[in-house]
């Protein structure tokens, strides 16, 4: 079999570049010839189909996507396999993406969300994202980089240090957390909550939200904020720094950090929902809250990059379910357990790197997909 894998190349650092790159890797290290490509670059991919001519063309993304990921390899005779993200609904490219012979997609809620909303093909099949093992492994406390780290956050020996990262982190389910944080506290108050996301203190509304939270409950002091792009090996620090990864997410597809944090060896808190569901085991690799709350739409706004030819509003025949909030006291009483139970958040911390070792190596996870594509596309 040989493959084209397109995805933004050269490697960024958010998820779906990474997703790209750890499939592409793993296809190679297992011996399957497989070529990279910017899912944007028209002319080099006309250049790779034409001169390589790759069997499968392997598109990461999500159903916007669909004109550069599956049009595109189609119109030159190329086979699409997408391998799919989900932003909470599916507004077009239906007939596209029902006719194909394998649709990947990355968790069991992505592919409810997909199924929700009009793809009923039955070659849709769920693909884990694999990551490397080895860059992202447990470092001890008292490893030199994990000492910096906690001292530069100014964080003491003695407290519990408390991590979310996103690309905001209030969809991450930041503001739920300072909430459980602020319950207990009284209780136990030797912790320090760390926010990490990509763009300073954006969205700005979020952030004077969770500052107002922070004040009303009495935390700011005990909460810190890490803003900008940071590279793999301080994000193998950071993850092996805390003592619990927190990630009650309102949306998310898949949790690629949360299974980072579980290679590092962390525990973490989620949600009883979506993508996480398929990544953590609650109460073997972490604890996960019930659903408190759901945000649902009756309409949404469709635009041209969409695939439409004017923006316009899309109304719903049945609300659909867009994001979720946790459940503050159950995320209290769950993060009361882990800050107060060493023993017991130890023995989640070495179940998570058990677990996702088994389950998402990059190796494994694309010796799935090489398998999958022979198997449905007969190569």
């Amino acid at each position: 079999m040989k493959s084209l894998v397109l995805y933004p190349y050269p490697m960024e650092l958010d998820g779906v570049s990474i997703q790209g790159a750890m499939l592409h890797r793993g296809l190679v290290e297992n011996g399957v010839e497989s070529l990279e490509c910017d899912r944007e670059a028209d002319f080099e991919k006309e250049w790779v189909y034409k001169s390589f001519k790759p069997d499968v063309s392997i598109g990461i993304g999500y159903w916007g996507d669909t004109p550069t990921i599956i049009e595109n390899p189609m119109h030159h005779g190329v086979t699409p396999v997408p391998w799919l993200n989900a932003d909470g609904w599916v507004a077009n490219y239906h007939d596209v993406l029902n006719d194909l012979p394998l649709i990947m997609v990355t968790s069991h809620w992505v592919k409810h969300t997909y199924n929700r909303d009009g793809v009923s093909n039955k070659n849709l099949e769920v693909m884990p994202i694999g990551i490397d093992m080895d860059e992202m492994s447990p470092l001890p406390k008292d490893h030199q980089s994990v000492q910096q780290i906690r001292k530069m956050l100014r964080i003491k020996p003695e407290q519990k240090m408390i991590l979310t990262i996103g690309g905001d982190t209030t969809s991450k389910g930041f503001q739920e957390v300072l909430h459980a944080l602020g319950k207990i506290d009284k209780e136990f108050g030797d912790w320090v909550y760390v926010g990490k996301s990509w763009e300073c203190r954006s969205p700005y509304y979020h952030y004077k939200e969770e500052l107002k939270i922070m004040r009303d409950l009495g935390i700011r002091r005990k909460v810190r904020f890490l803003d900008g792009p940071m590279s793999r090996n301080i994000m193998r620090a950071l993850l092996s720094a805390c003592d619990i990864y927190a990630a009650p997410s309102r949306i998310d597809g898949f949790g690629m950090i949360q299974v980072e944090a579980q290679a590092c060896g962390t525990p973490v808190l989620g949600i009883d929902s979506m993508g996480i569901k398929d990544t953590v085991i609650h109460n073997k690799t972490g604890l996960l809250a019930k659903v408190g709350e759901e945000t649902k739409l009756t309409e949404e706004w469709a635009y041209r990059w969409h695939g439409f030819k004017k923006k316009h509003k899309i109304k719903f025949d049945e609300p659909k379910t867009f994001a979720v909030k946790a459940d503050v006291d159950d995320l209290s009483k769950h993060l009361h357990k882990m800050l107060t139970e060493d023993e017991f958040r130890a023995k989640l911390g070495t179940q998570a790197r058990e677990h996702v070792v088994k389950n998402f190596e990059y190796r494994h996870v694309a010796k799935q997909v090489e398998n999958l594509i022979q198997k449905k596309l007969h190569l």
